[in-house]
């Protein structure tokens, strides 16, 4: 194998975008040279057809007293997603439906356009009281809140490091 064939060409993947979504953008890119613009609908890149690609952009944070996790959900309602913690895992799911109808001079167009996304988040063993767990969403980003057990709140003990012979 010669030294040209062993070279990588790098794919940026920025925060929020999965790699399964840059490979798509690159192979639609790669079919959009090809063929020009004549490309079908459901392989031209569009937030309507696809929310969020393949899962929503997030946050999780670590306080002194509680975990918050953040997920950035645009267009969805409350009624849409399903937030559910157990054994220290927190799971999110949600799915979207949209449906698109027009009527207008002499033509009728209608779309149907489905996306749904579930993500997992592994929190600490036996750090985080489950019960008082809280989530609410506003403006298109849901918030969780899970507080730690009073255990799971102490401050971490400093170190002092020392200079090995």
């Amino acid at each position: 194998m010669n030294e040209a064939n062993e070279k990588n060409t790098p794919v940026t993947v920025r925060k929020g975008q999965s790699p399964i979504q840059v490979f798509q953008n690159e192979m639609n890119d790669l079919f959009r040279s090809f063929f020009g613009e004549t490309l079908p609908h459901f392989w031209r890149a569009s937030e309507t057809y696809m929310p969020f690609g393949v899962c929503p952009a997030m946050d999780v944070a670590e306080t002194d007293k509680d975990f918050k996790i953040t997920a950035e959900l645009p267009g969805m309602d409350v009624k849409d997603i399903s937030v559910t913690i157990r054994d220290g895992y927190v799971t999110i799911k949600g799915e979207k439906e949209d449906a698109f109808k027009e009527e207008k001079n002499g033509y009728f167009r209608q779309e149907r356009n489905f996306g749904e996304f579930q993500r997992v988040i592994a929190l600490p063993v036996n750090a985080v009281d489950e019960e008082k767990a809280e989530a609410s969403m506003g403006r298109g980003v849901l918030t969780i809140s899970i507080p730690k057990k009073a255990e799971a709140q102490s401050a971490p003990r400093k170190l002092d490091v020392k200079s090995a012979a």
